[in-house]
């Protein structure tokens, strides 16, 4: 057991997609576990074992009772950037380490080069966390493939036609359990300080061809309708346009370019990397089941 002789890690985010999967991943593995909650009745579908203690981002004097004792921290930012700066001078000053999830903003490929306002908020808080000298690991995965679920999941249980605009764009979407796998492993052991780690699943596929794909592990034929961007927009709740602007650009560029691919996942698991096709078969019954559940 890495982490200060056995001392917790502290998880932010620990009931999200990703910090969900860690929490199970390090407590499964025997690592003591504290979970940062803002509001702790979210905590009750947490493993046994867990310790929840009460914080919240955007009040950063209410981390110190979670950060007491604390050698690791793995760090998801779900706050706005105003209080970023004293969040991460608290974490230096009470914490050895820090595992900062951010996104592949560096990367040298038109899908993450264009305009993103959480672009900038993520490569801040790496500057805050640089400029204190913590021990520090960057990972960066890109499209997850769990997008698809929130994307298309609903058009698949109707008539099974999904409209989508620029199907001809290429991703390498990455697994969330190879990401949870990888941000684990990094937390239970040494040697990860300075790692800067972009995340892809291990092809580069079309969106089309990731619908086609879904359709296959349903034993079904979807069907792909290309969407204009301007009615894409259009249908887009008005709070979700800064998101849809930022995805219908990064679409638009890469379009006509193989995806950005990385074997940092097999690299770091000493594993093949999931593909798409792994986890759509793995996930079939989430496109075919009552979305309530």
């Amino acid at each position: 057991m890495t982490p200060a002789e056995g001392s917790p890690v502290l998880v932010t985010g620990a009931t999200g997609r990703i910090g969900r999967a860690v929490v199970d991943l390090l407590t499964d593995a025997g690592v003591p576990v504290r979970a940062l909650m803002r509001r702790p009745e979210s905590a009750a579908t947490l493993p046994a074992g867990v310790e929840i203690v009460t914080g919240d981002l955007t009040v950063p004097e209410s981390l110190d009772a979670a950060l007491h004792a604390v050698g690791t921290v793995f760090l998801v930012w779900t706050a706005p950037p105003q209080t970023a700066a004293a969040v991460v001078d608290r974490l230096a000053a009470r914490a050895q380490r820090v595992v900062y999830l951010s996104a592949p903003h560096r990367t040298p490929h038109p899908f993450f080069r264009q305009p993103n306002p959480m672009a900038a908020l993520h490569a801040e808080i790496e500057r805050l966390i640089a400029a204190t000298g913590l021990d520090a690991t960057i990972v960066r995965p890109g499209m997850f493939a769990s997008n698809a679920l929130m994307w298309w999941a609903a058009a698949i249980r109707g008539e099974g036609v999904v409209r989508w605009p620029y199907g001809a764009a290429e991703t390498a979407p990455v697994d969330d359990r190879d990401v949870a796998e990888v941000i684990a492993r990094i937390l239970r052991e040494d040697g990860h300080t300075g790692g800067d780690y972009v995340l892809t699943g291990p092809e580069s596929l079309t969106q089309a061809e990731q619908v086609r794909v879904i359709g296959d592990a349903l034993g079904r034929r979807l069907t792909f309708e290309e969407l204009p961007p301007d009615e894409f927009r259009r249908e887009a709740p008005e709070a979700a346009r800064p998101a849809v602007d930022m995805l219908l650009a990064a679409w638009n560029a890469a379009t006509g370019h193989p995806a950005y691919v990385t074997s940092t996942v097999s690299d770091l698991l000493g594993r093949p990397a999931r593909t798409f096709r792994q986890w759509a078969t793995d996930h079939a019954t989430s496109f075919t089941g009552d979305p309530a559940r």
